[in-house]
Parts: C-alpha cells; structure tokens; sequence
C-alpha cells in the first residue's frame, strides 16, 4: 500500500520537477519571441539572460519551495523593525509596472489551471486544518512561480518596458507546464483516495449558492437601479400565475400597493443579509438595524427609491468596513462591531427613525474611521511625509540657489564664505526643510540666518552699532557651527569659512570695510554698481547691443536625454477613448480617501490594506493593513498602473445594497 501524499512529500515531487519546468520555460518562451514580428524587440534583452536562464531560474525558485516546505510564507515580507525614513520603502512608477507583470502571469497559471488549483488548495486547508481555504494556503501558488520568473529574467540590467514584454511573453509557457505539474499533483491525491478532502473541505452550501448567484447578478450588462427592482416587484407580485407580466406604461413610477412596498423591503434585505461576503457576526449587526430601516421606510417613500439614499450609504460603509477581516475574533474588527452596537442602538430606539439621523449616523461612523486609520498612521506618517519632501530635494535646491545667488549677488563676502552660503549653507536649509518640512521652524531658522549674515556685513554707522554687531556675533557663530554639524560638515570645511566670517567683523569694528584692500569685489556687485552709474538712456543702448541668447545653440549642439524630459506624445491625447480613460483614472484616484479599505497587488502579492494617509499634494499615499506593521507606501503614479490594469479596487466598488439590487433582479426574472 502506498503511503499516502503529504505537504512536504507533494512539495519534494514539485522540486523534482523544477529543471523540467526551466528547460521548458526557456525553449517556449523562445519559440514565441521568435513567433511574433511584435516581439522583435525583445529578442536581444532575452539573447543577454537566455544563456544563463536555467541557472537562475532554478537558483530562485529552489529557496521558495524550500521556505514553503518549511511552513513558511516566502513571499510575506517581515515586519520594519524601524518606521525611521531609512526603513520605508516606495512603491513607484517602475516597481508597480513590475507588479503589474507578476499579477499577468499569476493570472495567466489561474486561468488555466483553476480547477487544479482549487483542489490543492482544498487539500492543503485541510492538511492544516483551516476551515476556510484561502490562496495561500497552497504553497505551490502560481505567485511563487512567477516571483521566480521575475528573479530569474532580473539577472542581468534591463528597462523595465523590456523585462515586462518578457514576463508576458513567457505567461503562457509558465501556465501550460505548471497545468501539468499541478494536473499530475492531483492525480496522486486522487490515487490516494483523498477525493474527500479534495472536493469537500470547508464546502459551506448556502455561502456556495449565494456566492454563485451574486456572482450571477454581476455578470449584467448594467448594474440594476432600485426603481427598475421596485417595477419588477410589483409585476411580479401582480402577476396572475403563468401569465407574463402586465403591462405598464413606458416611464410611469411604480405604484406600490400596502403589500409591495414591504415585501420589496423584505426582498431587499434578505439579499443582503446573504452576501457571502459579510462575517456572521457582521450580518447580525446589519440584522438588528433592519428594524429602524423598515420604520423608516413608512414615513420615508424615497428609501426604495434612492440609491444614495442617507440609509443604504451607511449600510454600504459599514459592510465595506467590515468585508476587511477575514476573521469573526479579530481585535480590531470587534472594536468596530462594539462601536456599531451603540449606533444601531439610537437607530432602532429613535422615536421616529429619519433619513437625517441615519445620515448623522453615517458622518459619525466616516469621521471614526478616519480617526483610526490616520492613528493607525501616525507612527510611520512623519518619516512617510519626509520621503515625499526628499523627492523634492533637488527641486528646492535648484531654487534656493538661485534665490541665495540674487540675495548675496551685490554683498560684500569673502570668497570662501561666498562659495560656502551657495554650498554647504545651501544644503543645510534644505535638510531642514526635508527633514521638518518647508515652512517648519527649523528651516526658516536656517533661511533667517542668511540675513542675519548679511545685515552683520553691512558697515557700522556710530559706536551703538559696532556694540550691537558685539553682541550679536556669538549667537551668529552659533547659529554657523549648529547648521555645519546638521549636515556633519567636517571641520576642514567650515574653519576656513569662519576664519574668514571672523577677519570680516574684525575690519567692521575697527571702522573699516567688510572687504580688504586685497579682496576681489564680487563682480556681480561690480555690475550692479556700474549698473547705477548708468543713464536711461545708455541702458537702453546695453540692452539694444546685447547679444542674442545662447539658448537654442544649446539645444542644438548638446546631446540630451529626451526621456527625462516632462514631455508627452501629442497623439496620446488625440483619441477619444485615451482622453476617457485618463479622466476615468483621475475620478477614481480623487475618490480615494483616508478610511477606506481596499484589495490592491503590491510588491508581488495581494493584500487588503486601508488608506491611511495621503500627501498634501496627493502624490504620495500609505496604506495600512490588518497587522499594523504591514505598511506600504506608493506614489500616485504607481496606483494609476495598478489601476489601469486592474490590480487595485475599493471593497466598497460594488456596493453592498448595488450587489443586492443585482441579485434580487437576477431572481425575479420573468420564468420565476
């Protein structure tokens, strides 16, 4: 009798196959660069990693299976054990295009071995004793393979446009040898009489129905509206039984009679008291307020009429808060039911339920969400709000500079201490400003210095004056060294500068000029001197003989990178769909907003996370997961690539009463 197939028995046949796996990877993905004229492009990156791709594939996806096999999640991430800004990572343009790889070949394996799938998936849920099969409950999971791939075809420096063409071109390899693989696991399990636990674990019947008839409703061309639900009740309770429904004029409102109305209510709810979606105790919860919505709904004839209605938002809000935790005994999600309890309370105790308390309600509950998520926040949003200022480092310093050249253009510095203010001071407002933000106390501190130097400069009128200059100069070196150490200037770098600061107050209080005889006056203060000298006249004739501006020259002679230019294709914006989608990708992005939970694929898996911080400028986002260490921070244009294509949705996208509306309808079809 053969020994029944366990985890690590099904893990080491999985290894065995690893070499199979890679040489077939690497003759079909050749095949299809070869196959299609469009892919040309791509021939010569996938000359530069063929030679090596058996070694490194082999060499990526061996430590993962090992890792699987040891109980491990190989693509979880460990926690930040500091929140500093050295330890936040993120997520931009060229990383989310590499997720957006990922997800099209993990997508490419589900689609074509989903049954497989299902049924290790069952198996391995049940080896572990979960009642609930989830995704990653199978340590062959397709996003391991295709992790591996992406290692594996990042061997060598490519663009990223090319290692993405390349992951798609080898999806469908990777898909077909991995049914195989997968077809054969399935057939042992199948050998071994495991049928049960292959089939039936966690099998939940109700949840299963329900799931398949949302899943029904969903498929409709156009989501269902509550008018068109409250019309299909009434023919349908109105109905003689096997006669069609009556007809009604094209237009006119429906009528309900003193039985319709509830027993659309009661339709209504029921469907959404059965979304597979919601936990039992979540469903209880929205059990118990049916009480004041149906109270409210004999004094309020626009409940069933309105979709945004103040009723549905809040149940809406509740269930797409709630759809987030996978478990009924998560910590966080009770505190959520405790606070909920309170707020069905005053609903259901109300005197007279009103739209305008449920919309109270519904504020309450918005502004308690977003209460948390922004706590939940608080430990990483300070250095998450200095790594969105240090991508403006470069930025700040090009202005400042010039800003600090104009302001000392006509001062009387020594050289060293002029070349220091453009250099080194520079810099020191700067990590202010990044560290403390723009307007913070710090940076302007390091900004008012500035002019604290040059007002000490300027040539003392009387005794009171060359006395006051005394006793600001201490706190003027301070002010010097305090700036030098916040950048760690070394000391060979600042003595010079302050020798030089200290011979120029010398010369002040002993009546003399900041400059030597033997300093060269700066010939912007030269220019600006002459510049006075000048008569209107003569000025006009300076500006009549200048010479013409150097700049298209420049252009001209100078090779320039024309991709980092802020430039972009006229044609892109000259179809019509191209225009849709842009302006369909900014409505959704402006509708994120702190609170909210969503599903999204981030570097290389997928995971629920709630957004609980965006920048000022909202270029910047962070969302939280379940385990508050479980951070990720993303630029705007990274979650405009996972949106684009899919890897990224609102919990609340679909809403709780809109996925009920759809069903009800898919139900009351005219054979019902």
């Amino acid at each position: 009798m053969s020994t029944p197939p366990t985890l690590q028995s099904l893990l080491q046949e999985a290894m065995s196959e690893v070499p199979a796996l890679a040489r077939h990877l690497l003759n079909a993905t050749q095949t299809v660069l070869e196959a299609r004229t469009e892919h040309f492009p791509l021939r010569q990156p996938w000359r530069r990693i063929r030679a090596h791709f058996l070694q490194d594939f082999e060499a990526a996806l061996m430590p993962l299976l090992q890792s699987a096999s040891e109980g491990k999640n190989p693509l979880q991430q460990g926690p930040k054990k500091s929140l500093g800004l050295d330890a936040l990572s993120l997520v931009d343009e060229r990383q989310a295009q590499q997720d957006v790889a990922l997800a099209h070949v993990i997508q490419a394996v589900e689609d074509q071995c989903r049954p497989e799938l299902h049924q290790l998936g069952n198996f391995f849920a049940a080896l572990r004793g979960t009642a609930r099969p989830l995704k990653r409950e199978n340590p062959l999971h397709p996003a391991l393979f295709a992790q591996a791939l992406l290692l594996a075809m990042s061997s060598v420096e490519l663009e990223p446009q090319e290692r993405y063409g390349l992951m798609r071109a080898a999806a469908a390899p990777m898909a077909q040898e991995l049914l195989r693989i997968y077809t054969q696991l399935c057939t042992r399990l199948r050998a071994a009489e495991l049928s049960h636990l292959v089939t039936s674990h966690a099998a939940r019947v109700q949840d299963v129905d329900a799931a398949h008839r949302f899943a029904l409703a969903s498929r409709q061309s156009q989501p269902a509206t509550l008018d068109g639900l409250a019309r299909r009740v009434q023919e349908h309770n109105t109905r003689p039984a096997g006669m069609g429904a009556q007809a009604k004029t094209p237009g006119q409102p429906p009528v309900f009679s003193p039985k319709s109305g509830p027993d659309m209510l009661s339709r209504l709810y029921d469907q959404i008291l059965a979304d597979p979606r919601l936990l039992a105790p979540l469903k209880a919860l929205l059990a118990r307020l049916q009480v004041a919505v149906v109270r409210l709904s004999r004094s309020d004839t626009s409940l069933l009429h309105r979709q945004d209605h103040p009723t549905w938002a809040l149940l809406n809000r509740v269930a797409a808060h709630g759809m987030a935790f996978e478990r009924a005994d998560d910590e966080q999600f009770q505190a959520f039911l405790r606070a909920m309890d309170a707020e069905v309370k005053m609903l259901v105790d109300a005197p007279l339920p009103t739209a305008a308390l449920f919309e109270q309600s519904l504020a309450r509950v918005d502004a308690q969400l977003s209460k948390e998520a922004q706590q939940r926040s608080e430990r990483s949003a300070a250095a998450l709000a200095a790594l969105e200022r240090e991508q403006m480092r470069k930025q700040w310093m090009d202005l400042l500079r010039e800003q600090i050249r104009a302001q000392t253009a006509d001062a009387p510095l020594g050289r060293k201490l002029r070349h220091f203010l453009q250099t080194a001071w520079l810099e020191v407002i700067v990590q202010a400003m990044v560290l403390h933000g723009r307007e913070s106390a710090a940076a302007m501190q390091r900004i008012e210095w500035v002019d604290e130097l040059l007002d000490s400069l300027q040539s003392p009128t009387d005794e009171a004056a060359r006395q006051a200059l005394r006793q600001r100069l201490p706190g003027l070196i301070e002010g010097l060294r305090s700036g030098c150490d916040a950048i760690a200037l070394p000391d060979e770098q600042r003595e010079p500068v302050l020798h030089e600061l200290m011979l120029q107050h010398g010369r002040l209080l002993r009546g003399q000029s900041a400059l030597g005889e033997g300093d060269t006056v700066p010939q912007a203060l030269a220019d600006a001197q002459a510049q006075r000298e000048l008569s209107q006249q003569e000025l006009l004739q300076r500006l009549l003989n200048e010479r013409e501006s150097q700049l298209p020259e420049h252009w001209a002679h100078t090779r320039v990178d024309r991709g980092e230019l802020p430039t972009v294709p006229v044609q892109q914006f000259d179809q019509e769909d191209q225009r849709a989608a842009l302006a369909a990708i900014k409505t959704w992005m402006d509708s994120v907003h702190i609170g909210t939970w969503y599903h999204l694929f981030v570097q290389s898996q997928w995971l629920t996370a709630q957004a609980a911080w965006i920048s000022e400028n909202q270029q910047y986002y962070l969302f939280i997961g379940q385990d508050a260490d479980a951070r990720h921070s993303l630029t705007r244009a990274a979650l405009e690539q996972l949106l684009a294509n899919g890897l990224i949705t609102a919990l609340d996208e679909t809403s709780l009463l809109q996925r009920a509306v759809d069903t009800l309808m898919q139900d009351l079809n005219p054979s019902d």
